[in-house]
Parts: structure tokens; C-alpha cells; sequence
């Protein structure tokens, strides 16, 4: 399973956005972001040039591919499957990002980053509709529930993230129940609640060449 190891808070500096990488860190003081907010390495406090229009495709790209964790390859997977769909194409990328497990499990507060949420579900912290998955690529349904394991409430994380689920705007396409660790999907999720600035039409431009 390919997965991005190398540091994280670089990568909300490449991208000069607070991506929110690294869970509770990025509302900290200690947050790489907000103390140096340049790009990195030895050009990065140098002039910046102007970006051409391609470079604004691909910036955007990067950004979103990067805010929900994933390589290119797999990132490219959802962009043509996207295409194949009914729909605007744009919009149908961030619906199927949104609607992948661990980007489920940020969203309810079982989690605090994307990374994290990989992990839990990975070792079979969670269940939809009864049976365990382990899949964080595993895309959730209109109606699907999703609830941590009984043995898994324990986990200090989980219930650390749970407590601060207040911080950031709740879903509106998801139903949580905090005190049970369960939440409901109610609908597949639009363009509207997508609340992260993403201009996906730039996305969508740079694959079309």
C-alpha cells in the first residue's frame, strides 16, 4: 500500500494553504505553517514568479490530492471514474474523495487527520452496516452506518478527537451520535458540502489536456 512518509507540514508550506495535516498540531503554536510561511527549501524566501496557467492546474491538483492523503495514481483513478459519471465531473471528484471511509471518519470526529483515520481503519476500528472493514478507499452509501468497535471506544485518540469534534463546521450529508460512536450517511454528498476552498474545475482542465 503506497502511502506519502516524508513530513506533512512541508507540504501545507508547497502549497501555501493550511491543509491541516497533522490533526491537533495544526491548531497549535507549533504549527510549521503558521511560523514560516514560505515554500520550502533553499529558494523558498526568494521573489516569487508569477505562476502560469498550467501552474495553477497543477498547484490545485496537488492541493487536493494531498488534502485527502492520496498518490497520483490512485488520485488519477478518481478523476476518470469521475468522467464516467453522470454529472459534472468536478463536482463528481469531490463527491467520491468525500465519500471514501477515512475521509468519513475525519468528518464524524473519529479522527483528526487524514493519516490517522488511515490507521484506525486499516486495523479494523470500524464497521459499515454490521460488517468490519479495513479498506480506507472503501466508498459509503447513502444510508450506510458506520460505528466504532466495541473494544475500540477505548482508544484515547478516538475520544480525543470526539471531544473536540465542535472545532470545525459538522456535515450536513452525515448524522453523528457521539455518545454511541455512530453516525449515519443521509445522502451522498454535494458540491455545497465540500466546505475546503477548491477550485476542482482547475483539476479537471489539467487532466483534460
Amino acid at each position: 500500500m503506497a502511502r506519502y512518509i516524508g513530513p506533512v507540514c512541508r507540504l501545507c508550506r508547497r502549497e501555501d494553504q493550511k491543509l491541516f495535516l497533522k490533526g491537533d498540531r495544526c491548531f497549535s503554536e507549533k504549527c510549521a505553517y503558521d511560523r514560516r510561511q514560505y515554500p520550502p527549501g533553499q529558494h523558498g524566501q526568494g521573489r516569487r514568479r508569477r505562476p502560469s496557467d498550467y501552474g495553477h492546474q497543477l498547484r490545485e491538483k496537488q492541493k487536493v490530492k494531498r488534502m485527502y492523503g492520496l498518490l497520483e495514481k490512485q488520485f488519477r483513478g478518481y478523476y476518470f471514474k469521475a468522467a464516467r459519471m453522470k454529472g459534472i465531473t468536478g463536482e463528481n471528484l469531490l463527491s467520491l474523495l468525500e465519500r471514501r471511509l477515512d475521509n468519513v471518519a475525519v468528518r464524524c470526529g473519529f479522527a483528526s487527520s487524514h493519516a490517522e483515520a488511515r490507521q484506525l481503519v486499516r486495523h479494523g476500528h470500524f464497521t459499515v452496516n454490521g460488517q468490519r472493514v479495513n479498506i480506507p478507499s472503501y466508498l459509503v452509501r447513502e444510508g450506510d452506518e458506520l460505528l466504532v468497535r466495541e473494544k475500540s471506544r477505548k482508544i484515547a485518540k478516538i475520544n480525543e478527537s470526539l471531544a473536540k469534534l465542535d472545532r470545525s463546521p459538522l456535515p450536513q450529508w452525515i448524522e453523528i451520535d457521539r455518545d454511541n460512536y455512530k453516525a449515519k450517511i443521509k445522502n451522498v454528498p454535494q458540491r455545497s458540502d465540500v466546505a475546503a476552498d477548491i477550485d476542482e474545475q482547475l483539476i479537471v482542465e489539467l487532466y483534460s489536456k
